[in-house]
């Protein structure tokens, strides 16, 4: 079947397939560099892992330098439809320096910002708050120790001058998401006190102005972790209300939450609160495991969520996945295009069609369209996008993923 077919296919059902691509095109994802080392960093100073982050997996390739990891990440981007952008973590710094995390400046980053303007793509940034001597107890912002939620004050402070900087460099504002580890294995006697200090630590950090149009901050909740399985003091609730007060960004990670739980079905609920929204796009397997996603359900759900809901351009969409038993560069190629597929066929779904049978309570009508839509011809859609934009698709994909796997497996 060739595109032209799919587009009359469409037609039938008052899609119109050119303003689907024309808006897909326009959707930037924020590919994690995580993925591409195994969320190793480069940092010259010895840390801990902590903060119940794990990679799993020994797949040869992994990224040992700035340099491979930005080979890798080109690569990657060549394989995805699109313009898209970059999400840095504070501990990836290229610098032969060795500032600890409360003396990190732009210059450490500025070999990225250099290469983003190269590849013209953009950039947004994390404060790390694990993998780190001072992070040992999983508590970080919310610790007893005023000196220790000081030093990490201090830290996030300068992220958000870093990421302020980049946003100036490159004319994008850039995201910068907080997300700390802290939390407790056993249960505590004192969850308010936690929180009280969480918040008041917060508070200090994002104090200093910043022009949004540069920087936009994010605070992510969790459910649990390894080590703090029993209470996590930026629960779902707190940083919601926080958000809702403070003007922030509410991250919503898909692998942060109860496994019953819906994810698209809070996007909404949280839009009527907020004005703008962060994602974190991963595949959780019983806990926030982060396995490369799928065109599953819980993507497409979340996919047609944001284009119902007329969210998309209210919503930043990055990943947060990483696999060290694959290709780490198949990885990201899989997982970004995944997210545009879902996307894309949200965008081609027959909206006026179901919102008027819902809105007449025909609900046999709503079931009826929504599952004999899924048989239209996505996939010829999807092959024009990639070519449009001169991506491989299909076997031909698969040909160049492998042989860059090849290239990059003799790493040690």
């Amino acid at each position: 079947m060739s595109y032209q077919t799919a587009k009359a296919a469409f037609a039938e059902w008052g899609v119109d397939t050119e303003a689907a691509l024309a808006r897909l095109a326009t959707v930037p994802i924020s590919m994690h560099c995580w993925q591409g080392d195994d969320v190793v960093g480069f940092e010259k100073q010895t840390g801990s892992s902590g903060g119940g982050i794990q990679a799993t997996g020994n797949h040869p390739g992994r990224a040992r330098t700035p340099e491979e990891l930005r080979a890798d990440l080109q690569f990657a981007y060549a394989m995805i439809p699109g313009r898209h952008r970059l999400n840095l973590h504070a501990m990836y710094m290229d610098t032969e320096e060795t500032p600890d995390r409360d003396e990190i400046e732009y210059r450490h980053f500025e070999p990225w910002v250099d290469w983003a303007k190269a590849q013209g793509i953009g950039l947004d940034f994390n404060p790390t708050f694990f993998a780190h001597a001072k992070a040992d107890d999983n508590l970080t912002l919310s610790h007893p120790d005023a000196g220790i939620r000081d030093f990490w004050i201090e830290h996030g402070k300068r992220t958000r001058d870093i990421a302020a900087r980049i946003g100036l460099e490159l004319g994008s504002a850039c995201v910068n998401n907080i997300w700390v580890p802290d939390g407790y294995k056993d249960i505590p006697v004192d969850r308010m006190a936690a929180r009280a200090r969480l918040e008041a630590s917060l508070d200090t950090m994002l104090a200093p102005a910043q022009e949004p149009a540069q920087m936009l901050d994010a605070v992510e909740s969790k459910l649990f972790g390894i080590g703090v399985e029993a209470c996590t003091v930026g629960s779902h609730e707190f940083y919601m209300g926080y958000a809702i007060r403070k003007g922030t960004l509410l991250c919503l990670d898909m692998g942060h939450f109860h496994p019953t739980e819906n994810i698209a079905d809070k996007l909404s609920a949280v839009a009527l609160s907020l004005p703008q929204i962060l994602l974190h796009v991963s595949r959780p397997m019983r806990w926030d495991s982060d396995h490369v996603i799928l065109l599953n359900d819980d993507i497409l759900a979340m996919a047609y969520e944001l284009v119902s809901a007329d969210l998309l351009h209210r919503t930043f969409i990055g990943l947060d996945f990483f696999d060290a038993t694959i290709s780490r560069t198949a990885a990201w190629v899989i997982g970004t295009r995944n997210m545009q597929k879902a996307l894309l066929r949200a965008l081609l779904a027959p909206w006026d069609r179901l919102r008027a049978a819902e809105d007449s309570l025909d609900f046999t009508a709503r079931l009826t369209l929504t599952e004999e839509f899924r048989d239209l011809p996505f996939g010829e859609v999807w092959a024009e996008f990639c070519k449009r934009l001169d991506t491989p698709s299909g076997l031909t994909l698969i040909s160049e993923l492998d042989a860059y796997q090849a290239s990059v497996a003799v790493r040690a």
